[in-house]
């Protein structure tokens, strides 16, 4: 009865993560929800990346780079109202996004980003694509991102 018990657990618990990327990294206390990618057409040379850090430990961390399989380049940008009143985007200042201990960063549409330059896989809706998130003290942490829309 017991293995029955733990087995319906773990099924209650795969079906309530489900749609959800959650990945930790032994005990750095960095965590990443919500991770998504954003569609966009074949032709497009360019795609980005979103999700929330969590950084549940007690020593600060800072993300500071990012590789995948889909991508020839993947660099952290933010989004910023340019001089004629339009959106652009920039690498981040100082190449790292910081993720204080105890605080959460979004990674959002408008935002703070993980962009793809030179894409070598199609971002299409429903697609999962590998992501590695570089961290200063927390080291490597990959996932799989779904493609879909917000």
């Amino acid at each position: 009865m017991k293995r029955v018990t733990s087995r319906l657990g773990l099924v209650v618990l795969t079906i309530a993560l489900a749609g959800t990327t959650v990945s930790c990294r032994g005990d750095t206390g960095i965590a990443i929800a919500d991770a998504w990618g954003r569609p966009s057409p074949s032709v497009a040379t360019a795609g980005a990346f979103f999700m929330t850090l969590t950084n549940n430990g007690a020593v600060d961390d800072a993300l500071v780079g990012a590789t995948s399989p889909a991508c020839g380049t993947v660099e952290l940008h933010e989004s910023f109202m340019n001089d004629e009143g339009a959106m652009a985007m920039k690498p981040v200042t100082g190449g790292m996004i910081a993720v204080p201990a105890g605080a959460s960063i979004e990674l959002k549409q408008g935002g703070l980003h993980v962009m793809c330059i030179n894409k070598l896989e199609d971002f299409a809706e429903g697609a999962e694509l590998e992501l590695t998130l570089q961290f200063e003290n927390a080291g490597d942490i990959t996932l799989n991102v779904e493609i879909r829309e917000p």
